[in-house]
């Protein structure tokens, strides 16, 4: 099941959505990836940038590879002005950033 992300995900919602990342990661079954469902976000500064960077950090240092989904263009645009487009397993690049990575 996605970690679903809200529809503002701005620097005063960080700490809540650290929390919501590390309980998903710990209910999540052996195997299984981290997918973040970003397609309510509406509102965002790049804050949620970094928090998908930490994101994909945990899940690899737990094993589990890191997918983004339904991602707004807005935020693949501000990931890539910043030079970490790359890093991010949008959904247009269609794949999955794997553990060993």
């Amino acid at each position: 099941m996605p970690l679903t992300l809200p529809s503002t995900a701005t620097l005063d919602q960080t700490s809540g959505l650290v929390r919501q990342l590390e309980a998903a990661l710990a209910a999540l079954p052996a195997g299984e990836p981290l997918v973040v469902d970003a397609g309510a976000v509406q509102a965002f500064d790049t804050s949620l940038v970094a928090w998908l960077l930490h994101a994909r950090r945990l899940a690899q240092a737990a094993g589990r590879g890191f997918a983004i989904s339904a991602a707004p263009e807005k935020l693949t645009q501000l990931a890539t002005l910043y030079g970490v487009a790359s890093l991010l397993p949008f959904p247009d690049t269609d794949r999955l950033v794997s553990t060993s990575a």
